[in-house]
């Protein structure tokens, strides 16, 4: 019988799979602060934008269920009983045209990520995605996206399957809608824990984004303006909470990638293999 499946992989990298906001568009990952705090405040419930942005990457009603427990506190304190399931699907009914609305301005590319991907396809490497957004969000987010020259082959939303991040549905749908495999060839690239915890629960390598997304959470602009050890302060944060959720690999942007994917094929070549 054949065994070549059960061998170790060695080839190149077939695949990378990418999440959306603060990894290839909206820098410092804005688009979903804003509504987070304004879909609370309808139920008289005030929540800070670093309670916000704890949960990030998961799907937004996984991530308004958590929320909600942070502040479960405030939401008794104003209604006179724990935070519910009614509550999540209340808010996120409120939220999700939010975020609909907020995407539209938060839609640029990330500098240097569209030549980045155009140098591994050129490669022959196949670009696809997964996102903690709903469809209805990706459906204004997309075409935006697709005008600066960015349509992966495939978009697995949040809602598509059964969970959402960090388990690993998403990516094997990715994957078997690309007929790509082993879990082996293919890099899932995320900026945030929940989406690094699903490319590795898929199987994958997975390369952590520092800067340009949540945990930074800052504009391009912003971030330049940072003095260096500020800058450097903020990187070593990023990194270490990407580096605990199993990053393999940490770089500044998604712009990096054609260095980052040579290093993941260096590092398989030698025998190493994602776990």
């Amino acid at each position: 019988m054949n065994d070549e499946w059960r061998r170790p992989y060695r080839g190149p990298v077939k695949a990378v799979v990418l999440d959306w906001a603060g990894t290839v568009l909206d820098h410092g990952s804005l688009a979903p602060m804003g509504a987070f705090v304004r879909a609370f405040a309808e139920f008289g419930v005030a929540v800070s934008i670093a309670e916000a942005r704890g949960p990030m990457g998961m799907a937004k009603a996984d991530h308004i269920r958590a929320v909600g427990r942070a502040v479960n506190a405030a939401w008794r304190a104003r209604h006179g009983r724990d935070f519910s399931e009614a509550d999540v699907q209340a808010i996120f009914t409120v939220f999700e045209p939010m975020n609909i609305a907020a995407v539209r301005d938060h839609a640029a590319l990330i500098p240097g990520v569209a030549p980045a991907l155009a140098a591994l396809a050129g490669r022959g490497i196949r670009i696809g995605s997964t996102t903690g957004y709903t469809r209805p969000i990706m459906e204004a987010l997309a075409p935006l996206a697709a005008a600066q020259g960015f349509a992966p082959e495939v978009m697995v939303c949040a809602g598509d399957l059964a969970a959402g991040r960090p388990a690993p549905l998403q990516m094997w749908q990715a994957m078997a809608r690309m007929g790509v495999w082993p879990a082996a060839a293919v890099v899932k690239v995320d900026d945030t824990p929940p989406g690094i915890g699903e490319g590795r629960a898929a199987g994958c390598w997975t390369v952590g984004v520092a800067l340009t997304g949540n945990i930074a959470g800052l504009t391009a602009e912003a971030l330049a303006a940072l003095p260096e050890p500020e800058r450097a302060a903020l990187r070593a944060r990023a990194t270490a909470e990407l580096q605990a959720a199993g990053a393999h690999l940490v770089i500044d942007s998604a712009a990096e990638l054609p260095r980052a994917i040579e290093a993941i094929e260096a590092r398989q070549a030698a025998g190493e293999a994602p776990g």
